[in-house]
C-alpha cells in the first residue's frame, strides 16, 4: 500500500506537467485547427534562454520569466513567419511544415548549446515530505501543481469571462462570420500561437528539471505523452487536456513502477492506439466539438 501511494502522488505530479503541455496542443488545435507538432522543441528553446539567463544573473525566477516570455514571443513569431503562410487547404501541410521547424530548431540548440546534457537545477527541493513512513509529495511537486492550477484557472477566466477569450473562441469556430462582426481574426490567431507556447515553456520548465537536464530532445518523449493526454480528453476540451494529462501521468508511473520503465513508452502507445479506434474525439468531446 505504501508503493501505491507513492506511485499514485508521483504520478498526479508528473501527470499535472503532461497537462500544461496537453493545454497548450488544445489552445492551438482551438485556436487554428492544427497539431502543433513543434510544440515541444519551441519548449526547448525557450528553456535554453530561460537557463541561459539564470546563470547569467543568479536567480533561477528571472529566468523562469525570460522563459515564459519567449514562449509568447515565439509562438507569435511561428504564426506570423511561418504558420500563416501555410497552405491549409489539406491538414497535412501544417504537420510537415511543424516536422520541419522541429529539425531546425534541434539543429540551432545543437549548434549553439551541443548535445550534452546540461544541469537544471529545481527552484525548491525534491525530497518528498514523509507521512506515515510513506513518502508523498515534495515542495516541487506542491509547486507544479499550484503552477499549472494557476494555467487552467487563468485560461477559464480568459475564455469565459473576457471580450478577448470570446473573440478567440469565435475566431476559431466561425472565423468567416467573425471578420464581418469586426473581429480581427489574424490577431486572435497569433495570440493563440503566442498563449500556446507560452504555456509549453512553462511546462518544459517544470519538467526539465525532474528529467537527466536540458538537451535539444529533453522534450520528445513529453510530447508524445501529453499528445495522448490531449487525445485521450479531446483536442477541443481544456478540461480533458486536465483529465487526460493526469491519467495520462497515472498510467506512467504505475507501469514504470510495476513492470518497469522500459514498459512505459508502449503502454501510453497503446492507449493511444485504444482511445483512437474507441472514441477518436475524445473523452470529453460533444457532436458539435468533433464536427466544428
Amino acid at each position: 500500500m505504501d508503493r501505491f501511494l507513492y506511485l499514485t502522488f508521483d504520478g498526479l505530479s508528473r501527470g499535472a506537467v503532461y497537462a500544461a503541455f496537453a493545454l497548450a496542443l488544445v489552445l492551438i488545435w482551438r485556436a487554428a485547427r492544427i497539431v502543433n507538432f513543434a510544440q515541444g522543441a519551441m519548449a526547448v528553446a525557450t528553456a535554453y534562454v530561460g537557463y541561459s539567463v539564470s546563470n547569467a544573473v543568479g536567480s533561477y525566477w528571472v529566468g523562469f520569466a525570460v522563459a515564459l516570455t519567449g514562449g509568447l514571443v515565439l509562438g507569435a513569431v511561428v504564426e506570423r513567419v511561418v504558420m500563416r503562410f501555410v497552405d491549409h487547404s489539406s491538414p497535412l501541410n501544417g504537420v510537415v511544415v511543424a516536422l520541419g521547424l522541429v529539425l531546425i530548431i534541434h539543429g540551432v540548440l545543437g549548434m549553439v548549446y551541443g548535445n550534452e546534457y546540461l544541469p537544471a537545477p529545481a527552484p525548491f527541493s525534491r525530497d518528498a515530505f514523509q507521512v506515515g513512513g510513506v513518502a508523498l509529495l515534495s515542495r516541487y511537486d506542491l509547486f507544479v501543481f499550484a503552477a499549472v492550477g494557476a494555467v487552467v484557472v487563468l485560461l477559464t477566466l480568459l475564455f469565459t469571462r473576457t471580450e478577448t477569450g470570446l473573440r478567440m473562441r469565435a475566431a476559431a469556430f466561425a472565423p468567416d462570420v467573425s471578420r464581418l462582426l469586426g473581429v480581427p481574426v489574424a490577431g486572435m490567431l497569433t495570440l493563440g500561437w503566442a498563449l500556446a507556447a507560452a504555456v509549453g515553456s512553462l511546462a518544459g520548465m517544470l519538467v526539465i528539471p525532474t528529467e537527466l537536464g536540458l538537451h535539444p530532445n529533453a522534450m520528445d518523449l513529453l510530447f508524445i505523452s501529453a499528445f495522448t493526454a490531449a487525445v485521450l480528453g479531446g483536442l477541443d476540451s481544456p478540461v480533458g487536456a486536465v483529465v487526460g494529462g493526469l491519467i495520462v501521468g497515472l498510467l506512467l508511473t504505475y507501469v514504470s513502477g510495476y513492470l518497469g520503465a522500459t514498459v512505459a513508452p508502449m503502454a501510453v502507445l497503446a492507449l493511444l492506439v485504444v482511445v483512437l479506434l474507441g472514441r477518436p474525439g475524445g473523452l470529453f468531446s460533444g457532436a458539435k466539438a468533433r464536427t466544428a
